[in-house]
């Protein structure tokens, strides 16, 4: 007991210290690693404090301050979460890894402390009220304005409270997945749903870490790899891997972020450009967005635009926060303002007539400088503000937005001379994707499906040699699908069962 103590008072200090003598910079890299392996009640485990220490030298060469904690129980967790909470900044990269046991209760995924008491049927809240909340962890982080909060759960274990002659906590082993994530948020999990993982491939396996942490340290060290590339060699290689032993093992991800993050150098053949000078304490490397920067005639009234494409061209609709009596336009900076006329629709504000916010583009239309201009409640003209109208980019955020709305219709099941599954949705929308792949009776996308290229002036429509289906065999009873869209970003993993 005293031993656990002194580590945790050296953890802490150790936090403390860094927060009080490190100058005050935004966006460095923090990491807090857990491992657990003496369980008082349920079985022990053998590698999980071992995999934590991999993970700790891996993120720590990877420019990350690091804390490592080993075998905590109750109190020990909540303190060292506190810890990590302290040195977590606004702005920051935060990763967060558990090894140890983990259990789902009601689709709630737990992390459980070493002291978590044995549990039988009927016993779920005693596991709940001595565990942690995996979405807590998130919601942490999200309070604590992380700007890219990275999590990975080695905890896919077999359920730790089943006991011959009694009847367990239900649950089979693995966790639930995490589907619904915060924007900015990444996670992995060393299996898929309902799946358990391998702490070694066989009796002779000597690697002193599990199947998926040997591979996934690895992976994080390789130069020029964004998160999600990561995140699928390492699915690919222990996937083949536990194959070899007959076992099913597929880890998965869960992916919100914006942008591509890079831990280790920004592309292929600039790692040592790109990699992080010791002690450099750095957030990951993103590469340049494609959304254009605000005017700096923009206030905080300034109006706003969205753009959407349609088969007769783009409609751009227009929000200004101020109540207004007209609203004009032009295109470039020289020329008349056309005036957007008005709705049969009364302002509650001004109780006047309620101008059109929206104006017509041809299909055609190039890349321009749209001038905007409007008269407030009092008559007087305010503006023009300058909207930047990028076609490509527009009709790619305006795909990418119905994909997200309608994603229940990206695939569907039709009985026509066999069994077929339809994908016309995604090809009228197409013009947002970068690549397709799919599933066939597996929760893990493994194959490519073919889309044809992207026609701007027609985006909407399908090619009259495509053919918008596959034909499956009649036992088939699912498809999973993935995107990954044009910015680079992926799709939460799509189930379509029969």
């Amino acid at each position: 007991m005293k031993s656990w103590l002194s580590r945790l008072s050296a953890t802490l200090l150790a936090v403390a210290f860094v927060a009080s003598a490190a100058p005050a910079q935004a966006e460095k890299r923090v990491a807090l690693v857990i491992g657990n392996n003496d369980y008082r009640n349920v079985p022990k485990l053998q590698k999980a404090v071992n995999d934590a220490r991999t993970m700790g030298d891996t993120l720590k060469q990877l420019g990350f301050n690091v804390m490592v904690a080993e075998n905590l129980n109750r109190q020990a967790f909540s303190e060292t979460l506190l810890a990590f909470d302290r040195a977590v900044e606004p702005g920051d990269t935060a990763f967060f890894f558990y090894a140890g046991h983990g259990f789902e209760i009601a689709g709630q995924n737990f992390l459980l402390p070493t002291d978590v008491p044995a549990a039988t049927e009927g016993q779920e809240e005693l596991v709940r009220d001595a565990s942690v909340l995996a979405d807590r962890i998130i919601e942490r982080l999200q309070n604590k304005k992380a700007r890219t909060s990275i999590l990975v759960f080695d905890a896919c274990r077999n359920n730790p409270f089943e006991r011959a002659g009694t009847r367990a906590v239900a649950g089979g082993g693995g966790l639930a997945p995490m589907t619904q994530l915060p924007e900015g948020v990444f996670s992995v999990f060393s299996a898929g749903p309902r799946q358990t993982a391998l702490d070694r491939l066989s009796n002779d396996d000597a690697n002193p870490n599990s199947v998926f942490t040997r591979t996934f340290a690895k992976e994080l060290l390789q130069p020029g790899e964004n998160l999600v590339q990561v995140a699928q060699r390492t699915r690919r290689l222990v996937s083949e891997m536990a194959d070899t032993v007959k076992h099913k093992q597929i880890p998965v991800y869960f992916d919100q972020m914006v942008d591509d993050v890079f831990l280790n150098g920004i592309a292929k053949g600039q790692a040592e450009a790109a990699r992080p000078s010791a002690p450099a304490q750095q957030v990951a490397a993103l590469p340049p967005v494609s959304v254009p920067k605000l005017p700096k005639e923009d206030s905080i009234n300034a109006p706003i635009a969205s753009f959407s494409r349609h088969n007769g061209g783009w409609t751009v609709v227009f929000s200004i926060a101020d109540p207004t009596l007209g609203i004009s336009w032009r295109i470039g900076d020289s020329g008349d303002f056309r005036e957007t006329g008005f709705m049969d629709t009364l302002d509650p504000r001004t109780r006047k007539r309620m101008p059109n916010p929206s104006i017509e583009l041809p299909a055609d239309a190039p890349a321009a400088t749209i001038q905007l201009r409007y008269v407030d409640s009092q008559g007087e003209m305010q503006g023009p503000f300058p909207i930047k109208f990028d076609p490509d980019a527009a009709l790619i955020r305006d795909q990418r937005k119905i994909l997200d709305m309608t994603a229940t219709s990206w695939l569907s099941f039709r009985e026509f001379n066999g069994l077929l599954v339809y994908y016309t949705h995604l090809m009228s929308y197409r013009c947002a994707i970068r690549e397709v792949r799919i599933g066939i009776d597996t929760a893990v996308p493994d194959k490519v499906l073919k889309m044809p290229p992207c026609n701007q002036r027609d985006p909407s429509a399908i090619p009259s040699d495509a053919q918008p289906y596959l034909k499956l065999a009649p036992q088939t009873k699912s498809v999973s699908v993935e995107l990954t869209y044009r910015d680079g970003s992926v799709s939460e993993i799509k189930t379509f069962r029969r």
